[in-house]
């Protein structure tokens, strides 16, 4: 079999083609159908990509060409394998000299020449742990030789420890990975187009490359002063960013059921401008009780005066416990002081929201001045282009911090910092920020991208990147630096662009984004401006397993043709709020 060659799966009884009769009629005959050979048998196409979707489901599989072979299992203590997305090597050759950029758009072609229905054009490959063998368990080395040499042994002096994977882990070549609408690709029409593509790669003297189709679809992920940003040590750091002026504010369309992110602020002259993707044009407070209730509860601050009772009488006792005890007692009684704290600060929280922001007209914070049609810009770069700009009133900004990204508090500082530095060997462009509070300035460019300066834990080269969007909060993923080919399908026709893909985070088991994330901006490790989130694409879920972006260096070309001396830079806050503080 020739390398370029497709694999077939094993026939599907169910998978037919009609069979034309003489006369070109497709007659009810004893040989009317027969088998296709392209066709994938059902639980491989259900869950080949198992592990891809936070519900531990992934898109269907439509058709491969990767020679793999899938095992499914039998019983529940059967090895389930579970795949997760990794981003092509850079240096690849598809990433030379922009041969990928040629090649989606002939990859495109070929598609559209073939009828198929495609929702998008990516290049990914694919990794998981194959079952691992059994095998005897090697006896550790005795290294009493060497005691006297590491009396003097440091942490530093220890060599970094990878995770341990109990099995053999198995990686793709890199993938063109065709997505479709489903139920409207068989196997053999996908057969017929994958061969085409590999032919043409072939043409290119491109080899190892494979090529996939799955079901998915692309889709958009749709008063008084504003609070200040909460810091991490803040009570109300869980409840206060649906109503605190860091980026990533949730906004809504007065009229409309839409809601999704505000993005960057930006100046023009005196006058503070935002944007989010126009598409986007709660029950908050019952997620407030929610908390209150939370801390009421009997396992908290109940707990907390029992344990601290119990504790007391140990120490007034003595005996052996005693000193552990007191040390135990003093931490338990600085808990309960701030639980009792918290409760008391988010009661008037409570209190504030229920007056100042009960009216809908006081929960008006600008209007729109700005919002050219949904389209793609012209070539080429072909990107999204979906922006609203609103002008803000400043008088509910009086405690406006600039373009300030909140990184919490879904993710602890300790977890934030174990995703964003992978590898200790590497330095990291990451520090994570006072207050858990992330300036942002600076722009990642289109170079950029291409040119990562992090690696993850097996050496590779990364660039990880961050957003907060209304629905998942704070998550990290990793750009991708191969663009993708995205087609939404609308009742008026099909919105082709090209867009920025972000990948879930290899150690996070959550989506980069889900539906109402829309308009989120995306930043990088160095807190530079990345891209500005446009949709997502999925199937059955509103979890996204490639999140899209347009890339900021063009979204703000775009601001500063509409708005001139539009700047990102707010070095002279209390001067620009002189005239509302």
């Amino acid at each position: 079999m020739s390398e370029h060659e497709p694999t077939t799966t094993s026939q599907s009884p169910t998978a037919a083609i009609p069979v034309r009769t003489a006369s070109g009629s497709t007659g009810m005959t004893t040989r009317a159908f027969q088998p296709s050979p392209h066709e994938v048998p059902k639980v491989e196409a259900n869950l080949y990509y198992a592990g891809l979707s936070p519900n531990g489901r992934g898109p269907k599989l439509i058709y491969r060409t990767s020679d793999d072979k899938f095992i499914e299992a039998e019983g529940p203590r059967a090895y389930k394998r579970l795949m997760r997305l990794c981003l092509v090597p850079e240096d690849h050759e598809l990433g030379q000299d922009g041969r990928w950029d040629c090649i989606h758009d002939q990859v495109v072609e070929i598609l559209d020449k073939g009828g198929i229905k495609l929702t998008s054009v990516d290049l990914v490959q694919f990794t998981w742990l194959d079952e691992k063998d059994d095998q005897e368990i090697q006896e550790e080395e005795d290294d009493d030789d060497n005691d006297v040499q590491n009396d003097s042994l440091t942490y530093d002096d220890i060599p970094l420890t990878k995770p341990i994977e109990y099995g053999k882990r198995h990686t793709t070549n890199p993938t063109i990975w065709v997505g479709v609408l489903p139920v409207t690709l068989t196997g053999m029409v996908a057969h017929e187009s994958a061969t085409e593509i590999l032919g043409l790669l072939k043409e290119l003297g491109i080899a190892g490359v494979d090529v996939a189709y799955r079901e998915s679809v692309a889709k958009f992920l749709h008063a008084p002063g504003l609070f200040a940003p909460a810091s991490d040590l803040n009570p109300l750091k869980n409840v206060i960013d649906n109503l605190s002026t860091p980026l990533s504010l949730p906004i809504a369309g007065r009229k409309t059921p839409m809601q999704g992110t505000l993005c960057c602020y930006f100046r023009v002259g005196n006058n503070l401008y935002a944007t989010t993707a126009r598409h986007n044009i709660t029950k908050y407070l019952a997620s407030i009780q929610a908390n209150i209730g939370t801390l009421n509860d009997v396992d908290v601050v109940v707990s907390l005066e029992r344990r601290t009772k119990t504790l007391t009488k140990r120490v007034d006792a003595g005996g052996d416990y005693a000193q552990t005890s007191a040390g135990e007692l003093v931490e338990t009684r600085d808990q309960l002081t701030k639980t009792v704290t918290k409760i008391k600060t988010l009661k008037a929280f409570f209190v504030d929201v229920k007056m100042r922001w009960s009216k809908l007209e006081d929960r008006v914070i600008g209007y729109v001045v700005c919002a050219p049609p949904i389209g793609v810009s012209d070539p080429p770069h072909r990107y999204t282009r979906d922006l609203c700009v609103i002008k803000l009133d400043k008088k509910k900004f009086r405690k406006f911090r600039g373009n300030v990204l909140s990184v919490g508090p879904e993710i602890s500082s300790t977890k934030f910092k174990g995703l964003m530095y992978d590898s200790t060997d590497v330095p990291s462009e990451f520090e994570y920020p006072d207050e858990g509070l992330l300036p942002v300035q600076g722009m990642l460019s289109a170079v950029d991208i291409n040119n990562p300066n992090g690696k993850n834990l097996e050496g590779e080269r990364i660039r990880r990147v961050i957003k907060h969007g209304f629905t998942t909060g704070t998550t990290i993923g990793s750009l991708s630096g191969f663009m993708s080919h995205v087609r939404k399908d609308f009742a008026t026709g099909n919105l082709d662009s090209v867009e920025v893909a972000i990948l879930p985070h290899d150690n996070h088991s959550i989506a980069f984004s889900r539906g109402g994330d829309s308009g989120a901006f995306i930043v990088d490790a160095l807190g530079r401006f990345a891209a500005l989130l446009t949709s997502g694409i999925s199937k059955g879920t509103d979890s996204s397993d490639i999140t899209y972006a347009t890339l900021m260096e063009w979204v703000w070309d775009l601001i500063k043709d509409k708005f001139p001396g539009a700047n990102l830079c707010f070095d002279d806050l209390e001067d620009f709020l002189a005239e509302v503080v």
